[in-house]
């Protein structure tokens, strides 16, 4: 006996499962264990940016629908007033499957008509929070808790934050610093006005409401800046300029620093989200054209670089939400030129600057016949889902922003020979000896790469470490 190989049969050391091969695979490679019990080898994928075919979520107009993706669940949740059912507030829960979004039953949160429907994600209590006006019972502000299970969500009792009629322009966003989750609207004098809720099981309470500003406010854009530890809310405020205000959550109450002028021009149509990889926010806004800027926090004050023009269109509504896969910011954008169409965009941060990548056309409708409302990212299958309200339904569109995937976290083990496709072969899985590699260096640490390959280069998944150069004893921890 002069080596290893000599205790052990030919290709492997035990632990030898036979699989069916999805695609062939090749003699002594990595593989990776499939959903349906089949194996291929780890590769990596390139996958192009585009948008799958619009879904209806509702077979009715969708007043101003919202989307926010469930974490626990692992779900996109649209909420909506039902033009086609007296406006009353309906959310409905949405599974992306190879990226394509289905969608189960909807279910009515109030039987009121309900306007400025804004949902959030409350990560500690892992609960849907949707906020909205009831115009039913004189534009009154209100909240309720939502618990996704399958494909179905239940509710909690409606509880009021604002009991004063007229309460425009609900926005929301997650504080996870004090997890709590902040409000805006406008509220008494049309002043702008936020407010404090505390998710407990299936219902939230709220504390005082503030006012930031003290004159006529409107559309309103939350965002949570992870670094600063900050809600910033970006809105429409005196001479209808577009403003950002910092705000720091203190138990149950909320304090602002001053606000500060981005567009020194009228600002309705805005949108934001934070980059944590760059640690800035962008805020998307009208200005004649479709156009960006980016904004630093520094304790309670925001300061702006410069303006950057994307879209040659005149745009009507606004989406932005942060892909954390491809580490982009993802746009959305309804314009009007000479017909309404959507668009998406992906935008990166670089400093205190943002740039765009070339607009791709994502709907066809008539003039007048959509509005971009809400925009999710689900992370567990890497898409951007975008909710637009048309004038017969509400839709719901799948975007992928590009990037190149690996299935090497699916390793299982190593083939001991070439597997034609959709036939059955050996595989020497985890906790066994693999004899049916080479190259390897005795007494070292390999890792799975994302194109397969194994090396000492430290990735996210272990393959194990080599006896010889040519045995390795594969980690069978999971």
């Amino acid at each position: 006996m002069s080596n290893l190989s000599d205790l052990l049969p030919a290709g492997a050391g035990g632990k030898q499962v036979s699989f069916v091969a999805s695609g062939t695979i090749g003699n002594g490679v990595t593989v990776g264990l499939n959903s349906d019990g089949t194996v291929t080898a780890v590769q990596e994928t390139n996958y192009p940016s585009g948008a799958e075919t619009a879904v209806h979520f509702s077979n009715s107009r969708s007043n101003e629908p919202t989307a926010v993706y469930d974490a626990n669940s692992g779900k996109i949740v649209i909420a909506y007033g039902d033009i086609g059912n007296s406006a009353y507030g309906t959310a409905i829960v949405g599974t992306i499957s190879n990226g394509v979004i289905s969608f189960g039953t909807p279910v009515v949160f109030i039987s009121s008509s309900t306007e400025y429907c804004s949902g959030t994600y409350d990560e500690t209590a892992q609960k849907t929070v949707i906020s909205f006006s009831d115009n039913g019972a004189g534009g009154h502000g209100k909240s309720v808790v939502g618990t996704v299970s399958g494909t179905t969500i239940s509710f909690g009792s409606v509880t009021t934050f604002r009991a004063g009629t007229s309460t425009d322009y609900v926005a929301s966003t997650y504080d996870a610093q004090s997890q709590k989750i902040v409000i805006a609207y406008r509220g008494g004098s049309t002043y702008g006005t936020a407010i404090v809720g505390t998710v407990s099981g299936t219902s939230i309470s709220f504390g005082t409401e503030v006012q930031f500003e003290t004159a006529a406010s409107r559309n309103f854009s939350l965002t949570y800046d992870s670094n600063a530890q900050k809600t910033v809310i970006f809105y429409a405020g005196t001479s209808n300029y577009g403003r950002a205000i910092v705000g720091t959550v203190s138990g149950t109450s909320i304090s602002f620093g001053t606000a500060v002028v981005f567009n020194s021009a009228t600002t309705y149509q805005k949108a934001s989200a934070y980059d944590p990889n760059a640690q800035k926010i962008a805020v998307i806004y009208y200005a004649t054209v479709g156009v960006a800027k980016v904004g630093t926090v520094s304790g309670t004050s925001i300061s702006f670089g410069s303006q950057v023009s994307f879209n040659a269109f005149i745009p009507v509504s606004f989406t932005a939400t942060y892909d954390s896969n491809a580490q982009k910011i993802v746009v959305s954008v309804q314009s009007y030129g000479g017909a309404y169409h959507g668009y998406a965009y992906v935008a990166t941060i670089s400093g205190t600057s943002i740039s765009f990548t070339s607009e791709t056309q994502i709907t066809t409708y008539g003039r007048y016949a959509i509005y971009v409302n809400g925009a999710a990212f689900d992370s567990i299958n890497k898409r951007t889902v975008f909710a637009y309200d048309t004038v017969s339904y509400g839709d719901a569109i799948v975007w992928t922003t590009a990037y190149t995937g690996s299935n090497n976290t699916d390793f299982i083990g190593i083939s001991d020979a070439a597997i034609s496709d959709t036939a059955s072969g050996s595989v020497t899985i985890k906790g066994g000896i693999s004899t049916n590699v080479t190259g390897l260096t005795p007494n070292s640490t390999y890792y799975v790469q994302a194109d397969g390959s194994l090396s000492t280069t430290v990735s996210s998944v272990l393959a194990g470490k080599a006896l010889s150069s040519t045995s390795i004893n594969l980690d069978y921890t999971t």
